[in-house]
């Protein structure tokens, strides 16, 4: 177990890694990391490792430090304050040896527009040392795995998002490098393009330390082995996601969506089930969904989804689905941060503007 510091609060989290050597020790380590501009803390105080095997998703909300991270990480932009190791290699003092280590994805997935995704590989292959037959071996492998063959020859400049990311995306594991961070890898894809990054992500995870940044929870559910949220530059949580997503307070509730029509007379019966504490309502055109929350809240208790089942088919409801939640991630993540909707307004909150 260790701790994580989250402003007044400290929440424990299993580590989820390897007992063998080779897969505990971490290949990417920050200790006590702080980047401020002028008087604003993007970034503060932030610890965690990343071990060979793991895929850490890094969620946070805009402005939470998550990119501001990266780039640290990767050597693009200086900290104020603590350290980074990348494969042994101290960001810093040993920054470009760190950066050989590094397969790298920035937001956005900038290229030179004027040139076509062969070019702009052979111009990554060069500056990453590797020439001749090497350097094509090494293009041929990343372009087969991104499968952006088609659009080779045309300038990236005419390409589509999906495709622009795709070709960054070629680009950051053209060296195949043990380390990948990569900002919203799947940005302005379509969901088949999204499956198959998402599936050569996974095969590529058991020899590579692999952090991703993302906005899209159910990525985090798909491909990642481990999730740090971080909120206002700080960690506020750190587990695996079926941790986080048991912090959920839907955990091990029961959901029956059933025809409208059946919503009056289902609505009596399902209160009146023992041991059920409260019942959250949702309609939605001609379906109404009831989520019971038990009593026992926290405790795997699958008799409440078969008593709920068994009064279904007893009273001829016409039933949509019947499941126990495993919990919300999207609940968890909007317990633990703040949006700039909610900072604006604590902002002008009485006695902040007297104040000012």
């Amino acid at each position: 177990m260790r701790s994580v510091r989250s402003g007044e609060k400290v929440i424990t989290a299993n580590d989820q890694r390897s007992s063998s050597s080779s897969a505990a020790a971490p290949m990417i380590k920050i200790d006590g990391l702080v980047k401020k501009f002028g008087p604003f803390t993007a970034v503060d105080e932030i610890s965690f490792s990343v071990a060979r095997g793991e895929v850490l998703g890094f969620l946070g909300p805009n402005g939470a430090g998550k990119s501001t991270t990266m780039k640290m990480v990767t050597g693009f932009l200086a900290p104020t304050a603590g350290h980074i190791s990348v494969c042994g290699h101290e960001v810093g003092p040993d920054t470009l040896a760190a950066q050989r280590m590094i397969g790298y994805l920035p937001e956005g997935a900038p290229a030179y527009a004027d040139m076509t995704p062969l070019q702009f590989l052979r111009f990554i292959a060069d500056i990453r040392g590797l020439k001749g037959p090497a350097a094509m071996a090494a293009i041929t492998r990343a372009v087969d795995r991104t499968e952006i063959a088609g659009v080779m020859e045309q300038p990236i400049e005419t390409l589509s998002k999906g495709f622009r990311r795709r070709v960054g995306l070629a680009q950051s594991i053209l060296h195949d490098p043990p380390v990948l961070i990569m900002d919203e890898p799947t940005d302005g894809l379509d969901p088949n393009q999204k499956f198959a990054v998402r599936k050569l992500i996974a095969e590529m995870a058991p020899t590579k330390a692999i952090i991703i940044s993302t906005h899209i929870l159910e990525e985090v559910d798909a491909i990642c082995s481990r999730a740090l949220i971080i909120d206002r530059g700080r960690i506020v949580a750190d587990g695996t996601p079926a941790a986080l997503t048991a912090r959920s307070r839907y955990h091990n509730a029961v959901t029956l969506t059933v025809d409208a029509n059946d919503a009056d007379a289902a609505r009596p019966v399902l209160k009146a089930i023992e041991g059920v504490a409260s019942i959250e309502e949702d309609a939605r055109g001609a379906d109404h969904s009831f989520t019971l929350f038990a009593e026992s809240a926290g405790e795997t208790d699958t008799s409440l989804v078969d008593r709920v089942g068994n009064l279904a088919r007893e009273k001829s409801w016409n039933v949509r689905t019947l499941y126990g939640e495993p919990g919300r991630l999207d609940e968890v993540f909007r317990s633990l941060t703040r949006s700039d909707t909610q900072i604006a307004e604590a902002a002008m909150a009485p006695g902040r503007e007297s104040a000012a």
